[in-house]
């Protein structure tokens, strides 16, 4: 599965890593968040180095639906259930904030983004319950929203926000563009070299797989931190969500505006032009990572669903892509606890990333340059509400009982599998002897693991859909032959009986 924006035949080329370097700030994760906060420390003069694991905006900048709006779903309404208005206030000042400073960027750069009108649309009673609470929320804030009944879908709605000039890119057109002008700034941007550790005072020893370099500031730009100071990976709930992208037969043209149910399973629609092709993108129909029993039904009920309200489309792509979800909904950044005040980070920007991640590259800068941003001062100071630390509570008590019947699974079926190896696209967990086991096969070759996740040891589970090792502790993933996808883990899983 490859998304719509990371089909490119450009390709890149990454810059040398030089063990024993030195440098004023290491950035860990080339997506839109690491390299917006790279370039900005670039051109205020500090000497920048970008580690990206695997290449730019391979993960979830490179995955997302790429939508630019500051309405956002139902999420002012949720967070104004649980904290004052300024602090509702403060969000929505820094994803104004993010927005302005990415289409400005786009704009400087003459890169293309189209303008469109955001809507959330309600199909139910209780959907529009919650468009009534998004109204009061957006509206107190500050946001021109207005209620509509009519959003220009070929479906029957009970009604729709609505917030004019909004805007949607193509994610990977920023993340091209952002490292060119690390590099012209003087930066670095070095694709294939894993994190693994941060260790010392000042500076600080940055530890990869392929030797160590100092920094005075590290800044994880991760997805979630993959360093556990701090326990944020017991304060996120990683989620995945799935999208297409669907070309329409002849006189079926996309809707005009973006869109995004207030109903679960959501679902998403936006436009997009390419080569002479006008398609349409879908998205939606998520759950916790690793906790499904087969992540091609979400896929096929998206694309059912797609295919029931835009007869004759025919899928050209589909992907998925992962985020986080704050407990308390509001998003994490700043400096991370036990790191001295040198390491850095940005994580929770529950599927909302084009706008939140520019805002928390902007928060985390001012941080290391001494600047202050009263917007980012208030999200600092929020108080956890009792929901919010119900929410988590919650979160930890799943993630225990997953744990526990993980293993317990693996010792009530102690058989190993007899026979051939599981059929191309399968994968499966066994215990051979005390060793949890996870075998599967995919495009021809077939691999055993270990099933234990490197992380905290939950045991992992097959994704039908992306033929991949998934964690339903913290949503580290892992390839078929035990690569490390994405996560907080920092290691691969071994092969069977050497972990």
């Amino acid at each position: 599965m490859k998304s719509l924006w990371l089909d490119r035949d450009k390709t890149f080329s990454s810059d040398p890593f030089q063990p024993g370097a030195r440098y004023d700030t290491v950035v860990a994760g080339a997506g839109l968040t690491g390299l917006t906060t790279a370039l900005l420390l670039a051109r205020s003069g500090h000497r920048v180095l970008v580690l990206e694991a695997r290449s730019p905006g391979a993960v979830t900048t490179g995955n997302t639906t790429a939508k630019v709006s500051l309405l956002q779903g139902t999420v002012l309404g949720s967070l104004a259930r649980q904290y004052s208005g300024k602090q509702v206030q403060a969000y929505v000042d820094a994803n104004r904030e993010g927005q302005a400073w990415l289409l400005r960027y786009l704009d400087e750069n003459a890169l293309p983004y189209q303008r469109r009108d955001a809507y959330t649309y309600a199909t139910t009673g209780e959907g529009a319950e919650r468009l009534r609470e998004e109204l009061i929320a957006a509206t107190t804030a500050g946001l021109d929203v207005e209620y509509v009944l009519d959003a220009s879908l070929p479906f029957p709605i009970q009604g729709a926000l609505k917030l004019t000039d909004q805007a949607q890119i193509n994610p990977m057109d920023v993340v091209e563009a952002l490292v060119l002008d690390v590099r012209a700034h003087g930066g670095l941007v070095a694709a294939g070299v894993r994190l693994r550790d941060v260790t010392g005072h000042g500076p600080v020893t940055v530890q990869t797989e392929q030797g160590n370099v100092t920094a005075e500031h590290v800044v994880l730009a991760t997805g979630i931190p993959v360093l556990d100071r701090g326990l944020y990976f017991a304060k996120l709930k990683p989620l995945r969500s799935y999208a297409a992208a669907l070309e329409l037969p002849p006189g079926l043209t996309p809707p005009p505006g973006m869109y995004l149910s207030a109903e679960e399973p959501t679902h998403s629609i936006r436009d997009y032009e390419s080569s002479g092709r006008s398609l349409l993108l879908v998205g939606g129909h998520g759950h916790p990572v690793g906790r499904t029993a087969s992540e091609k039904s979400h896929l096929s009920g998206l694309l059912e669903w797609g295919g029931t309200h835009f007869p004759g489309a025919a899928a050209t792509h589909t992907w998925s892509a992962q985020d986080y979800q704050a407990t308390n909904l509001m998003p994490f950044f700043g400096k991370l606890p036990r790191g001295r005040g040198r390491i850095l980070f940005g994580t929770g920007y529950n599927k909302w990333g084009m706008t939140n991640s520019v805002a928390v590259a902007l928060g985390i800068t001012a941080e290391i340059l001494g600047g202050k941003i009263p917007w980012a001062d208030t999200i600092h100071h929020r108080i956890t509400s009792p929901a919010g630390a119900y929410s988590a509570v919650a979160l930890n008590a799943k993630v225990a009982t997953t744990l526990a019947s993980g293993w317990g699974n693996l010792a009530a079926d102690s058989t190993r599998p007899e026979g051939a190896a599981p059929p191309d696209g399968a994968g499966k967990v066994y215990r051979d002897g005390a060793r949890p086991v996870a075998v599967s096969t995919a495009g021809g070759t077939t691999c055993r693991l270990s099933a234990v996740c490197t992380h905290l040891g939950g045991i992992v589970r097959w994704n039908d859909s992306e033929q991949s090792w998934d964690c339903p502790l913290h949503g580290s993933r892992f390839g078929s032959d035990g690569q490390l996808l994405e996560g907080p883990a920092t290691r691969n899983l071994p092969p069977a009986g050497k972990g």
